[in-house]
Protein backbone atom coordinates (compact mmCIF):
# COMPACT_ATOMS: atom_id res chain seq x y z
CA UNK A 1 0.00 0.00 0.00
CA UNK A 2 1.31 3.29 -0.89
CA UNK A 3 2.22 5.82 1.99
CA UNK A 4 0.98 9.13 1.43
CA UNK A 5 3.70 11.63 0.77
CA UNK A 6 4.19 14.39 3.39
CA UNK A 7 3.20 18.25 2.99
CA UNK A 8 6.39 19.83 2.25
CA UNK A 9 8.11 21.80 5.36
CA UNK A 10 6.68 25.19 4.15
CA UNK A 11 2.88 24.19 3.87
CA UNK A 12 3.31 22.02 7.13
CA UNK A 13 4.45 24.75 9.31
CA UNK A 14 3.47 27.70 7.75
CA UNK A 15 -0.30 25.54 8.21
CA UNK A 16 0.55 24.73 12.20
CA UNK A 17 1.80 28.79 12.49
CA UNK A 18 -1.18 30.26 10.97
CA UNK A 19 -3.90 27.90 12.94
CA UNK A 20 -1.88 28.91 16.61
CA UNK A 21 -1.49 32.57 15.38
CA UNK A 22 -5.24 32.61 14.46
CA UNK A 23 -6.27 30.80 17.56
CA UNK A 24 -3.50 33.16 20.11
CA UNK A 25 -5.29 36.36 18.00
CA UNK A 26 -9.17 35.65 19.20
CA UNK A 27 -9.19 38.46 22.02
CA UNK A 28 -7.14 41.34 20.03
CA UNK A 29 -10.46 43.40 18.51
CA UNK A 30 -12.32 42.84 21.85
CA UNK A 31 -9.64 44.63 23.29
CA UNK A 32 -9.30 47.49 21.24
CA UNK A 33 -13.00 48.20 21.84
CA UNK A 34 -13.42 47.28 25.46
CA UNK A 35 -10.09 48.06 27.01
CA UNK A 36 -10.59 51.58 26.92
CA UNK A 37 -13.85 51.87 28.29
CA UNK A 38 -13.62 48.93 31.05
CA UNK A 39 -10.67 51.04 32.09
CA UNK A 40 -12.54 54.17 32.48
CA UNK A 41 -15.40 52.33 34.16
CA UNK A 42 -12.67 51.31 36.96
CA UNK A 43 -11.61 55.39 36.98
CA UNK A 44 -8.67 55.80 34.83
CA UNK A 45 -7.98 58.38 33.32
CA UNK A 46 -6.57 59.34 29.70
CA UNK A 47 -3.06 59.28 30.11
CA UNK A 48 -4.19 55.71 32.32
CA UNK A 49 -5.82 54.26 29.56
CA UNK A 50 -2.90 55.46 27.28
CA UNK A 51 -0.71 53.73 29.92
CA UNK A 52 -2.51 50.03 29.90
CA UNK A 53 -1.12 49.75 25.58
CA UNK A 54 2.01 50.90 26.40
CA UNK A 55 2.30 48.31 28.97
CA UNK A 56 2.32 45.91 26.36
CA UNK A 57 5.01 47.28 24.67
CA UNK A 58 7.39 47.47 27.49
CA UNK A 59 8.56 43.81 27.83
CA UNK A 60 9.18 43.90 23.60
CA UNK A 61 11.07 47.29 23.96
CA UNK A 62 13.21 45.83 26.48
CA UNK A 63 14.36 42.01 24.89
CA UNK A 64 13.39 42.27 21.70
CA UNK A 65 17.02 43.61 20.70
CA UNK A 66 18.90 40.61 22.54
CA UNK A 67 16.10 38.06 21.76
CA UNK A 68 16.61 38.63 18.25
CA UNK A 69 20.20 37.42 18.56
CA UNK A 70 19.29 34.81 20.84
CA UNK A 71 16.85 33.26 18.26
CA UNK A 72 19.67 33.72 15.65
CA UNK A 73 21.87 31.47 18.43
CA UNK A 74 19.36 28.96 20.10
CA UNK A 75 16.07 28.69 17.50
CA UNK A 76 12.90 30.09 17.08
CA UNK A 77 11.05 26.62 18.30
CA UNK A 78 11.74 27.28 22.08
CA UNK A 79 10.79 31.13 22.08
CA UNK A 80 7.82 30.44 20.09
CA UNK A 81 6.37 28.48 22.56
CA UNK A 82 7.31 30.74 25.49
CA UNK A 83 5.08 33.36 23.52
CA UNK A 84 2.14 31.30 23.32
CA UNK A 85 2.59 30.65 26.81
CA UNK A 86 2.74 34.10 27.46
CA UNK A 87 -0.37 34.63 26.35
CA UNK A 88 -2.34 31.84 27.62
CA UNK A 89 -1.47 33.88 31.44
CA UNK A 90 -2.24 36.93 30.49
CA UNK A 91 -5.78 35.79 29.16
CA UNK A 92 -6.07 34.24 32.47
CA UNK A 93 -5.01 37.37 34.50
CA UNK A 94 -7.82 39.32 32.59
CA UNK A 95 -9.99 36.92 33.81
CA UNK A 96 -9.50 38.40 37.57
CA UNK A 97 -8.74 41.54 36.77
CA UNK A 98 -10.69 44.15 38.65
CA UNK A 99 -8.43 47.32 39.08
CA UNK A 100 -6.20 49.57 36.81
CA UNK A 101 -3.66 47.96 38.45
CA UNK A 102 -4.33 44.21 37.62
CA UNK A 103 -5.05 45.23 34.12
CA UNK A 104 -1.60 46.76 33.77
CA UNK A 105 -0.26 43.09 34.88
CA UNK A 106 -2.20 41.01 32.18
CA UNK A 107 -1.17 43.14 29.53
CA UNK A 108 2.62 43.10 31.24
CA UNK A 109 2.06 39.28 30.32
CA UNK A 110 0.60 40.39 26.97
CA UNK A 111 3.78 42.19 26.03
CA UNK A 112 5.48 39.26 27.37
CA UNK A 113 3.72 36.60 25.13
CA UNK A 114 3.54 39.39 22.28
CA UNK A 115 7.79 39.72 22.23
CA UNK A 116 8.57 36.56 22.10
CA UNK A 117 5.84 34.92 19.70
CA UNK A 118 5.47 37.69 17.17
CA UNK A 119 9.27 37.80 16.72
CA UNK A 120 9.32 34.09 16.42
CA UNK A 121 6.54 33.79 13.80
CA UNK A 122 8.11 36.60 11.48
CA UNK A 123 11.71 35.10 11.64
CA UNK A 124 9.85 31.50 11.14
CA UNK A 125 8.01 33.11 7.96
CA UNK A 126 11.69 34.68 6.38
CA UNK A 127 13.05 31.06 7.16
CA UNK A 128 10.69 29.18 4.90
CA UNK A 129 9.77 31.42 2.72
CA UNK A 130 11.11 31.75 -1.02
CA UNK A 131 12.06 35.66 -1.70
CA UNK A 132 9.68 36.17 -4.56
CA UNK A 133 6.43 35.04 -2.12
CA UNK A 134 7.89 36.48 1.06
CA UNK A 135 5.24 39.32 0.97
CA UNK A 136 2.24 36.73 0.10
CA UNK A 137 3.37 34.53 3.27
CA UNK A 138 3.76 37.65 5.50
CA UNK A 139 0.55 38.32 4.35
CA UNK A 140 -0.87 34.79 5.06
CA UNK A 141 0.02 35.44 8.69
CA UNK A 142 -1.18 39.09 8.90
CA UNK A 143 -4.82 37.29 7.72
CA UNK A 144 -4.66 34.38 10.39
CA UNK A 145 -4.65 37.54 13.36
CA UNK A 146 -6.87 39.54 11.76
CA UNK A 147 -9.27 36.52 11.27
CA UNK A 148 -8.93 35.34 14.53
CA UNK A 149 -9.67 39.11 15.60
CA UNK A 150 -12.57 38.90 14.01
CA UNK A 151 -14.37 35.65 15.06
CA UNK A 152 -13.47 37.35 19.05
CA UNK A 153 -14.81 40.24 18.38
CA UNK A 154 -18.12 38.52 17.10
CA UNK A 155 -17.52 36.10 19.94
CA UNK A 156 -17.09 38.62 22.48
CA UNK A 157 -19.40 41.16 21.47
CA UNK A 158 -22.36 38.21 21.77
CA UNK A 159 -21.41 37.39 25.08
CA UNK A 160 -21.14 41.25 26.11
CA UNK A 161 -24.82 41.34 24.69
CA UNK A 162 -26.01 38.31 26.39
CA UNK A 163 -24.72 37.57 29.59
CA UNK A 164 -26.26 41.18 31.31
CA UNK A 165 -29.67 40.00 30.34
CA UNK A 166 -29.06 37.39 33.46
CA UNK A 167 -28.30 40.59 35.77
CA UNK A 168 -24.61 39.58 35.52
CA UNK A 169 -22.72 42.77 36.85
CA UNK A 170 -19.87 43.88 34.48
CA UNK A 171 -16.52 42.58 36.70
CA UNK A 172 -18.48 39.18 35.95
CA UNK A 173 -19.21 39.68 32.51
CA UNK A 174 -15.65 40.35 31.77
CA UNK A 175 -14.83 36.95 33.66
CA UNK A 176 -16.67 34.90 31.18
CA UNK A 177 -15.47 36.95 27.95
CA UNK A 178 -11.69 36.47 28.80
CA UNK A 179 -12.54 33.05 30.30
CA UNK A 180 -13.38 31.79 26.89
CA UNK A 181 -10.85 33.77 25.62
CA UNK A 182 -8.22 31.50 27.45
CA UNK A 183 -9.13 28.21 26.34
CA UNK A 184 -7.94 29.03 22.54
CA UNK A 185 -4.65 30.37 23.61
CA UNK A 186 -3.90 27.12 25.31
CA UNK A 187 -5.70 25.29 21.59
CA UNK A 188 -2.68 27.35 20.45
CA UNK A 189 -0.07 26.63 22.33
CA UNK A 190 -0.52 22.91 21.85
CA UNK A 191 -0.42 23.26 17.98
CA UNK A 192 2.74 25.55 17.94
CA UNK A 193 3.83 22.72 20.34
CA UNK A 194 2.64 19.56 17.79
CA UNK A 195 2.87 21.15 14.70
CA UNK A 196 5.71 24.47 14.41
CA UNK A 197 9.54 22.75 14.37
CA UNK A 198 12.81 24.25 14.31
CA UNK A 199 13.36 26.07 10.98
CA UNK A 200 17.08 27.64 11.45
CA UNK A 201 19.24 27.94 8.77
CA UNK A 202 22.58 26.44 8.95
CA UNK A 203 24.01 29.51 7.97
CA UNK A 204 23.24 30.54 11.58
CA UNK A 205 24.93 28.39 13.47
CA UNK A 206 27.79 30.27 12.46
CA UNK A 207 29.35 32.51 15.20
CA UNK A 208 27.93 35.82 15.74
CA UNK A 209 30.85 38.14 16.20
CA UNK A 210 30.83 39.69 13.30
CA UNK A 211 28.02 39.29 11.50
CA UNK A 212 26.85 43.39 9.86
CA UNK A 213 23.17 44.77 9.93
CA UNK A 214 22.35 46.42 6.75
CA UNK A 215 22.77 50.29 7.40
CA UNK A 216 18.48 49.78 5.45
CA UNK A 217 17.66 48.05 8.59
CA UNK A 218 18.64 51.03 10.77
CA UNK A 219 16.87 53.49 8.17
CA UNK A 220 13.72 51.57 8.38
CA UNK A 221 14.29 51.71 12.05
CA UNK A 222 14.07 55.03 12.08
CA UNK A 223 10.70 55.59 10.23
CA UNK A 224 9.06 52.16 11.84
CA UNK A 225 9.84 53.83 15.30
CA UNK A 226 8.03 57.70 14.25
CA UNK A 227 5.16 55.40 12.56
CA UNK A 228 4.74 53.34 15.08
CA UNK A 229 4.58 55.88 18.08
CA UNK A 230 2.20 58.10 15.92
CA UNK A 231 -0.02 55.32 15.24
CA UNK A 232 -0.17 54.35 18.72
CA UNK A 233 -1.00 57.87 20.01
CA UNK A 234 -4.42 57.32 19.08
CA UNK A 235 -5.87 53.76 19.00
CA UNK A 236 -6.24 53.82 23.07
CA UNK A 237 -8.35 56.97 23.01
CA UNK A 238 -10.08 55.93 19.05
CA UNK A 239 -13.11 54.11 20.79
CA UNK A 240 -13.85 57.15 23.57
CA UNK A 241 -13.39 60.12 20.93
CA UNK A 242 -16.09 58.22 18.63
CA UNK A 243 -18.80 58.26 21.48
CA UNK A 244 -17.91 61.51 22.93
CA UNK A 245 -18.28 63.31 18.70
CA UNK A 246 -21.06 60.68 17.54
CA UNK A 247 -22.51 59.58 20.54
CA UNK A 248 -22.80 55.88 18.96
CA UNK A 249 -22.49 52.55 21.07
CA UNK A 250 -20.23 49.90 21.23
CA UNK A 251 -22.25 48.08 19.05
CA UNK A 252 -22.86 50.20 16.36
CA UNK A 253 -19.15 50.92 16.20
CA UNK A 254 -18.18 47.55 16.14
CA UNK A 255 -21.14 47.35 13.03
CA UNK A 256 -18.66 50.46 11.30
CA UNK A 257 -15.38 48.01 11.87
CA UNK A 258 -16.94 44.92 10.15
CA UNK A 259 -15.96 45.94 6.58
CA UNK A 260 -12.52 46.72 7.70
CA UNK A 261 -12.26 43.80 9.39
CA UNK A 262 -13.20 41.47 6.52
CA UNK A 263 -11.30 43.64 4.56
CA UNK A 264 -8.21 43.26 6.64
CA UNK A 265 -8.88 38.96 7.44
CA UNK A 266 -9.15 38.65 3.46
CA UNK A 267 -6.66 40.74 1.47
CA UNK A 268 -3.42 40.81 3.49
CA UNK A 269 -1.59 37.83 1.51
CA UNK A 270 -3.39 38.90 -1.85
CA UNK A 271 -1.38 42.72 -1.63
CA UNK A 272 1.43 40.70 -0.26
CA UNK A 273 1.54 38.94 -3.81
CA UNK A 274 1.87 42.84 -4.91
CA UNK A 275 4.66 43.42 -3.40
CA UNK A 276 6.54 40.31 -4.44
CA UNK A 277 5.63 41.83 -8.23
CA UNK A 278 5.85 45.58 -7.86
CA UNK A 279 8.34 45.71 -5.41
CA UNK A 280 8.01 46.30 -1.62
CA UNK A 281 8.12 50.62 -1.39
CA UNK A 282 5.12 51.20 -3.67
CA UNK A 283 2.55 49.19 -1.42
CA UNK A 284 4.58 50.15 1.52
CA UNK A 285 4.50 54.06 0.34
CA UNK A 286 0.42 53.62 -0.47
CA UNK A 287 -0.20 52.71 2.52
CA UNK A 288 1.03 55.24 4.93
CA UNK A 289 0.00 58.15 3.01
CA UNK A 290 -3.62 55.76 3.05
CA UNK A 291 -3.43 55.69 6.64
CA UNK A 292 -2.23 59.48 7.06
CA UNK A 293 -5.38 60.51 5.45
CA UNK A 294 -7.82 58.28 7.71
CA UNK A 295 -6.05 59.80 10.73
CA UNK A 296 -6.54 63.31 9.74
CA UNK A 297 -10.38 63.15 8.64
CA UNK A 298 -11.60 60.86 11.71
CA UNK A 299 -11.88 64.28 13.68
CA UNK A 300 -14.48 65.74 11.01
CA UNK A 301 -16.99 62.63 11.15
CA UNK A 302 -19.95 63.19 11.50
CA UNK A 303 -22.00 59.62 11.12
CA UNK A 304 -21.00 55.83 11.29
CA UNK A 305 -21.86 55.16 7.84
CA UNK A 306 -18.66 57.58 6.71
CA UNK A 307 -16.59 56.09 9.48
CA UNK A 308 -17.22 52.52 8.26
CA UNK A 309 -15.91 53.62 4.86
CA UNK A 310 -12.92 55.43 6.15
CA UNK A 311 -12.11 52.30 8.39
CA UNK A 312 -12.64 50.15 4.95
CA UNK A 313 -10.19 52.40 3.17
CA UNK A 314 -7.47 52.68 5.86
CA UNK A 315 -7.46 48.87 6.16
CA UNK A 316 -6.72 48.31 2.17
CA UNK A 317 -3.61 50.84 3.25
CA UNK A 318 -2.34 48.71 5.93
CA UNK A 319 -3.29 45.34 4.01
CA UNK A 320 -0.86 46.40 1.64
CA UNK A 321 1.96 48.17 3.36
CA UNK A 322 2.42 46.03 6.48
CA UNK A 323 3.25 42.54 4.51
CA UNK A 324 5.12 44.64 2.19
CA UNK A 325 7.27 46.23 5.16
CA UNK A 326 7.77 42.76 7.10
CA UNK A 327 9.07 41.13 3.85
CA UNK A 328 11.60 44.38 3.33
CA UNK A 329 13.28 43.24 6.37
CA UNK A 330 13.64 39.43 4.98
CA UNK A 331 15.19 41.10 1.94
CA UNK A 332 17.65 42.84 3.09
CA UNK A 333 19.20 40.66 6.15
CA UNK A 334 21.19 37.62 5.49
CA UNK A 335 19.58 33.90 6.14
CA UNK A 336 22.08 34.45 9.48
CA UNK A 337 20.90 37.44 10.81
CA UNK A 338 17.50 37.34 10.32
CA UNK A 339 16.59 36.55 14.17
CA UNK A 340 18.93 39.89 15.03
CA UNK A 341 17.25 42.18 11.60
CA UNK A 342 13.23 41.17 13.00
CA UNK A 343 14.76 41.54 16.64
CA UNK A 344 16.17 45.39 15.71
CA UNK A 345 13.17 46.20 13.71
CA UNK A 346 9.85 45.33 15.92
CA UNK A 347 12.08 46.97 18.84
CA UNK A 348 11.70 50.07 16.96
CA UNK A 349 8.16 49.67 16.45
CA UNK A 350 7.63 48.94 20.33
CA UNK A 351 9.75 52.21 21.28
CA UNK A 352 7.66 54.13 19.47
CA UNK A 353 4.48 52.21 20.97
CA UNK A 354 6.00 52.77 23.68
CA UNK A 355 5.85 56.62 23.78
CA UNK A 356 2.94 57.06 21.56
CA UNK A 357 0.07 56.14 23.99
CA UNK A 358 0.97 58.27 27.10
CA UNK A 359 1.62 61.42 24.13
CA UNK A 360 -1.76 60.63 22.92
CA UNK A 361 -3.33 61.14 26.07
CA UNK A 362 -1.71 63.81 27.24
CA UNK A 363 -2.63 65.80 24.12
CA UNK A 364 -6.25 64.26 24.25
CA UNK A 365 -6.14 66.20 27.68
CA UNK A 366 -4.31 69.12 27.48
CA UNK A 367 -4.20 70.17 23.64
CA UNK A 368 -7.24 68.96 22.09
CA UNK A 369 -9.61 66.07 21.50
CA UNK A 370 -8.69 65.79 17.91
CA UNK A 371 -4.78 66.70 18.00
CA UNK A 372 -3.49 63.42 18.40
CA UNK A 373 -5.23 62.20 15.15
CA UNK A 374 -3.70 65.47 13.40
CA UNK A 375 -0.31 64.46 14.74
CA UNK A 376 -0.89 61.06 13.92
CA UNK A 377 -1.29 62.10 9.85
CA UNK A 378 1.54 64.19 9.51
CA UNK A 379 3.40 61.56 11.46
CA UNK A 380 2.19 58.80 8.70
CA UNK A 381 2.54 61.27 5.88
CA UNK A 382 6.63 61.83 7.16
CA UNK A 383 7.05 58.32 6.96
CA UNK A 384 6.11 57.90 3.39
CA UNK A 385 7.96 60.72 2.48
CA UNK A 386 11.06 58.87 4.38
CA UNK A 387 10.06 55.60 2.91
CA UNK A 388 10.41 57.03 -0.80
CA UNK A 389 13.28 59.09 -0.06
CA UNK A 390 16.01 56.93 1.93
CA UNK A 391 14.85 53.11 1.01
CA UNK A 392 16.39 51.55 -1.57
CA UNK A 393 14.98 47.28 -2.56
CA UNK A 394 17.77 45.09 -3.43
CA UNK A 395 18.58 45.06 -7.39
CA UNK A 396 18.76 40.94 -7.60
CA UNK A 397 15.21 41.03 -5.67
CA UNK A 398 13.62 43.62 -8.38
CA UNK A 399 15.08 41.69 -11.28
CA UNK A 400 13.61 38.38 -9.87
CA UNK A 401 10.41 40.48 -9.38
CA UNK A 402 10.03 41.92 -12.89
CA UNK A 403 11.28 38.55 -14.55
CA UNK A 404 8.15 36.86 -12.51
Amino acid sequence: MTQPTPAPLHTRTLGQLWLAIFLVSFPFGILSFVLPIYGRALGASAVEIGGLFSAVALVPVVVRPFLGRALDRWGRRPFLLVGLAGYVVAMALFCVATSVLMLTVARFFQGLGQAFLWLSALTIVADIAAATGRGRDFGFIDEAVNRGALIGTVIGFTLLGVLPRFDIDTRQVWFWVFAGFTLPAVWALWAGWRGVGETRPAAALRSLASRPVSPQLFTLMGIVCLTGASGAMVWPLLMIFLQDSLGANLTALAAAYSPAALISAFLPSRMGRLADRFGRRPLMIAGLVVGACASILIPHLRSVGLLAVLWAVESIGYAASIPAERAFVADIAGEDTRGSSYGLYTFAYFLGALVGPLAGGWLYDHAGHAIPFYMNGLGLLLGGLLVAAALREPRSLVAQAQAG
